[in-house]
């Protein structure tokens, strides 16, 4: 199975959900709360065997409740972060992004998941998912390309 279809499937399980365990992911303040909530590990079945990919499933589901929606148009998380909306300006600030981008795990990821849940942006899931999988320094760079070239363009 490919990769965009595992975050497909993720994102299925996701709106699946009951209400009550959506709201105790949503609660969850660092990456690592998720390992006490029992709808983490809903999610997290079967869809990853090494450390890493763990890691990765664990920040994806973190992330998850703050996306307010999939699209099937090809907008990643920077393009979305930097949409209009009243009065002109982007959804994030530049500065705001920019503290993700300095920060190192576990607080870059909390301060993504800040601006995502003041955002709620809608984005092509398999696309964000792909940034926030491979979350690392050329993903962090690349997330920031969009935005800026995303915001230019506005």
């Amino acid at each position: 199975m490919e990769r965009k279809d595992e975050f497909m499937k993720l994102y299925r399980k996701w709106q699946q959900l009951p209400p009550g365990p959506r709201a105790e992911l949503r609660r969850a303040n660092r990456p690592e709360d998720l390992l006490e909530i029992p709808a983490f590990y809903r999610l997290f079945s079967g869809m990853g065997n090494k450390e890493w990919e763990k890691e990765a499933v664990q920040r994806l589901i973190f992330c998850l409740p703050c996306i307010k929606d999939h699209t099937d148009h090809p907008i990643s998380l920077g393009e979305a972060l930097a949409k209009k909306w009243d009065g002109g300006r982007a959804a994030v600030s530049e500065k705001r992004l920019f503290q993700v981008i300095r920060s190192t795990a576990p607080n870059d990821m909390i301060q993504l998941r800040r601006i995502l849940k003041m955002a709620e942006p809608v984005v092509n899931w398999p696309k964000a998912a792909k940034t926030i999988w491979d979350w690392n320094d050329r993903s962090k760079r690349d997330l920031l390309e969009q935005y800026f070239l995303n915001s230019s363009a506005n």
